[in-house]
Parts: structure tokens; C-alpha cells; sequence
């Protein structure tokens, strides 16, 4: 074996071994990336405004409307036709905010009007959090 090769796999397999089994990415938490005042949960407005800056990330034509190839992942094509009222295939940021705040209620069964991490975590809370990161 070439002695250049057997040194570079040497390195590579230090490199592989010496990197913590924790160098996996964190997950951020999504009350501390959103909550802007700070008091632990995230009410509607704050939902709303980080889903608002989601509608303008995902719109990269910004002609104001999302399609279901801008939606991949967010919504089903089932889901994005109920929350298309005028059947034109698309979301306006009124539209998509009106699936925001339906998926806030599904997810906020106390009805306190407030989100914890807790119940980000449901099935329903991550639905919401896929409109806003």
C-alpha cells in the first residue's frame, strides 16, 4: 500500500473517531427563536409574524402568492386546497396566515392562547412550526 494512502486513512479514521458522538446539529428551540418577549411561549403574533417572514423566504418570485412546489413539505395538496378559497392552486400570505392560525388553535388545547414547548412538540405543534422555520 502506498504510504501516502495508508497516512490518509490513518487521518481520516482519527478525524472520524475523535468527533464526539454529540457533533450531531442541536435542534434549536423554537420558543427561544421566536418568543420576542421573552416570557417562554409564543402567542398568535409572534406565530404569525416569524409564518410572515416563512410566506417571504418560501416566495422567491415574490409575486405575493405560494404555490404547491413553494408549500413542498408544509402542506399536503389536500391541505393547501382547503385553505385555497378562490381555487387558484395558490396561498396568499392572508390565506397561508389562515392556516397558521388554525394549526396555533389545533395546537394550543388549553385555549390559554399561548404556546410552550410542550405543545410544540404534538403532532399538531409541529404542523404549525413547518409554516414558520
Amino acid at each position: 500500500m502506498n504510504s501516502h494512502l495508508f497516512i490518509g486513512l490513518l487521518l481520516a479514521a482519527a478525524v472520524a473517531f475523535s468527533s464526539p458522538a454529540s457533533a450531531a446539529p442541536k435542534r434549536v428551540d423554537p420558543v427561544k427563536m421566536f418568543d420576542t418577549d421573552n416570557d417562554g411561549t409564543l402567542d398568535l403574533m409572534e406565530v404569525k409574524k416569524a409564518a410572515s417572514a416563512m410566506f417571504a423566504k418560501l416566495d422567491p418570485d415574490r409575486d405575493g402568492t405560494l404555490d404547491a412546489r413553494e408549500l413542498r413539505g408544509r402542506l399536503t395538496a389536500k391541505e393547501l386546497a382547503a385553505a385555497d378559497p378562490d381555487r387558484d392552486g395558490t396561498l396568499t400570505l392572508d390565506e397561508y396566515l389562515a392556516v397558521v392560525e388554525q394549526r396555533f388553535n389545533a395546537a394550543n388545547p388549553d385555549k390559554d392562547g399561548t404556546l410552550d414547548a410542550k405543545e410544540l412538540a404534538t403532532p399538531a405543534g409541529r404542523a404549525l412550526l413547518r409554516l414558520m422555520k
